[in-house]
This record gives C-alpha cells, structure tokens and sequence, in this order.
C-alpha cells in the first residue's frame, strides 16, 4: 500500500487499482469540530479535481475533491452518524470513500509524506 497526498490536504491511500481517500489531520484541525459530512454515492463516476464530497465544521464547510479519476465503490457511510470521527482519527478509520482508479498515471503528481511535510512548512 502506497500513501499519497494532495495540495488540498487529502491522503490516499492505494491498494492495487482501489484508493481510500480521506483528509489529512492538518485539515481537520484547520476546519474545528466535524459536525455533518456529505460523501459520494458508491458507482458515482468522478474526475480528478472534481467536487466529490463535503464537509462541514463548526468553522466552514470545505468540498473534498477527487484526487484521481474513477469510480466511487464505497463510501464510509458511519461518518453520517457520526462525524466527528474525522477530528478522531481523520488519517485512519475516518476515510470518505474508496475510489476505483481510471489512471494510475495521475498518481504521479501527488506527495509522499515527507513532501506534504515540506508543503505544510511553506503554508504555515
């Protein structure tokens, strides 16, 4: 398994052609307290960098988007109950979907962990 990261502070982690997508902790605690999340239907096609989902804080609400090309094959639908497990566990248990991918090759532009780290620094 392979974890990526995005400029919008989403991580991916990539088993196979299947990505589970979710924020980064860095995100959640820009955003406070999770109060209501909105995910993507499971079969809902998406484009990189297209809205997929939402989510909503005490503070703002901020679109979650796609950070590849695919097919939405499942969505953590607990995460409708109970949102605030993105500010629990936002890089664990608290992914938004899975993402079957359409194109590897979009991978390539994304960070590793170190380089979300230097990225972090330069916004800070």
């Amino acid at each position: 398994m392979a974890r990526y990261y995005t400029k919008e502070h989403e991580w991916l982690d990539v088993t196979g052609d299947v990505a589970t997508v979710g924020i980064t902790d860095h995100a959640q605690e820009q955003l406070g307290d999770v109060v209501f999340v909105e995910l993507p239907k499971a079969g809902t096609t998406v484009a990189k960098g297209a809205e997929v989902a939402v989510v909503e804080s005490v503070k703002a609400a901020s679109d979650i988007y796609a950070p590849a090309s695919g097919k939405v094959v499942e969505a953590n639908t607990a995460l409708e109950d109970t949102p605030a497990g993105v500010n629990e566990d936002a890089e664990g248990a608290a992914w938004f979907f899975k993402l079957e991918l359409s194109d590897k090759s979009e991978l390539d532009g994304l960070m590793d962990a170190d380089a979300y780290a230097a990225f972090l620094e330069t916004i800070a």
